[in-house]
């Protein structure tokens, strides 16, 4: 009996039911929203089937597997496969598409149905992004993930949607153009070594050992800046704040749950193996990026007079410190990156969800508009101030187990950069109590924002499911991190022996002419840090 073919279905369920929906006739947005609903729920139980079939592989190999001819003759392959941090996220995304279609039933009444099925399809390029094993294949789904996110934001956005939408359009496809470029430079590559290929893991042998100096550095950084501005990091993140200020609840949570997981992991799963001497190099400026981004992001957060563009600022803060522990060097660094970055997916996910239940109240998010809401919405109180602790990684909340990994991993190797990402830990608390200060405790400044009714059963439908992962993975992070550290540990010895982490005399003129090193340096294979290790012993 054949095996059943999991990530197609992941893939090809909402995009053909996306199309059948499309016909439905005018008048039947009802219909259309419980058959998307449905399919999302439907969605969700498959992804945590996917998990329970799921086998953790030696890295670079990867289970569930699917390969077919697409484009034989330019060597395009339908090929599936994952390992454990796509895993994860498809579990993520399979959770957030449902919880931010229950979050949009009432509020989006205009057009609900290309809404409903721009969710849908949104959701199918997300699934194929994690899936895809095919470098060609891959770039297909990031770039049809475009158009139904696009939209999202300029047809049911705020006030200011289409300026909001065209950014982030014009942001995405710049980096998109470099890194297909360097995509097809790589394939080049590949057919001058007699394997023209797009396949993810072939090119991950073959190109670190065919491109050097200058070459391999250009490459890396036409990879990089595509995910740099999906993640996104300073200071290529200007197009977030406004995309999460004008797009309706339902962009915001997929946005922040989802899309700015595929920059990390395109740094994890191409930028990096494909090109780790390169990464090596660029780590100092990427992990000086990465902590002025925290620092930024939470100085921003401070002066924001509206909470979605708070949030938003945030993620730029909360993503630094990912970068930050997936460039450290380390294997428990990278790890906590890959679990801070599920944990923010959760966390302000659950956050734009709490924001849209008062806007969809009181028709305002301004940060001093309300307060005293603790009295007449307790159990929304209690909601926000879990996910307010999850957020300032309380210990026994998600985001301590991320950020502490993170915080001991790339001290191990970057103590400065450490020591200024924790004053973004501090930043975080600041600015985060304050929001829930301000919301919370006092006087309202209007007596119209002074009571409302709580949160609906619907709205509790979304929000519940987010607080309990929040304590479960914040007490139990150990089978997250066992299934993740295959992979990462994978990526962090590539790129750990191709250069001396903490010193970049070696210019890429001199790895592209190895004799030309100083001596001790050429060729090294020893892992960065052992030396020092030595004598330090």
């Amino acid at each position: 009996m054949a095996e059943l073919p999991i990530l197609s279905l992941l893939i090809w369920v909402p995009a053909i039911a996306g199309l059948g929906l499309a016909f439905a006739p005018k008048g039947s947005d009802n219909l259309v929203k419980s058959a998307a609903l449905g399919v999302a729920l439907a969605e969700l139980l498959l992804s945590v089937f996917a998990w329970t079939q799921f086998t953790i592989p030696a890295a670079p190999a990867l289970s569930l597997v699917e390969k077919h001819a697409w484009i034989p003759a330019f060597d395009v392959y339908y090929s599936l496969g994952v390992d454990g941090v796509a895993m994860q996220l498809i579990v993520l995304s399979g959770l957030i598409l449902p919880m931010a279609m229950l979050a949009s039933w009432h509020s989006v009444t205009q057009h609900a149905k290309g809404f409903y099925l721009s969710l849908l399809f949104l959701e199918a390029g997300m699934m194929g992004v994690f899936c895809a094993a095919d470098l060609f294949l891959f770039y297909v789904f990031w770039e049809v993930i475009l158009i139904p996110m696009a939209l999202l934001i300029g047809v049911w956005g705020g006030a200011n949607r289409v300026y909001a939408s065209v950014k982030f359009v014009l942001f995405t496809m710049s980096g998109s153009l470099l890194m297909f470029l360097a995509m097809l430079y790589a394939y080049g590559v590949s057919m001058k070594v007699g394997t023209p290929t797009f396949d993810i893991a072939t090119l991950a042998q073959i190109l670190p050992g065919q491109v050097s100096g200058w070459t391999e550095v250009l490459l890396f950084w036409a990879f990089a800046l595509s995910f740099a501005i999906k993640v996104p990091m300073f200071p290529v993140h200007t197009w977030l704040p406004d995309a999460h200020t004008e797009a309706p609840t339902a962009g915001s949570v997929i946005l922040a749950g989802v899309l700015l997981k595929m920059g990390t992991y395109g740094f994890l799963r191409f930028a990096i193996p494909f090109f780790p001497w390169a990464a090596a190099y660029s780590t100092p400026l990427i992990l000086a990026l990465a902590a002025v981004g925290i620092v930024f992001g939470s100085f921003m957060c401070m002066v924001q007079t509206d909470i979605k563009r708070l949030v938003a600022y945030s993620s730029v803060a909360h993503l630094g410190f990912v970068m930050l522990g997936l460039f450290s060097g380390t294997v428990i660094g990278a790890q906590g990156a890959v679990l801070q970055g599920l944990n923010h997916g959760i966390s302000t996910g659950a956050l734009f969800l709490l924001v849209g239940v008062i806007y969809e109240r009181a028709h305002t998010r301004g940060v001093t508009d309300f307060g005293g809401l603790a009295k007449t919405m307790p159990r929304y109180a209690i909601l926000f101030l879990i996910v307010t602790l999850s957020s300032i990684g309380l210990p026994g909340t998600n985001g301590f187990a991320g950020e502490f990994l993170i915080l001991i991993g790339s001290w191990q190797r970057w103590p400065v950069h450490t020591a200024i990402a924790a004053v973004g830990v501090v930043l975080g608390a600041v600015y985060m109590l304050t929001l829930y200060r301000n919301l919370f405790f006092g006087t309202p400044r209007s007596a119209k924002h002074a009571s409302y009714p709580e949160p609906t059963p619907m709205e509790l439908a979304t929000l519940l499911p987010m607080i309990v992962l929040i304590f479960a993975i914040g007490f139990f992070p150990n089978p997250l991190l066992r299934m993740s550290e295959p992979a990462v540990a994978h990526v962090v010895h590539a790129m750990a022996p191709q250069a001396n982490l903490a010193d970049t005399r070696i210019t890429p003129a001199m790895r592209a002419a190895p004799s030309a090193a100083p001596a001790g340096h050429a060729g090294s294979h020893e892992p960065a840090g052992a030396a020092h290790d030595a004598d330090h012993h």
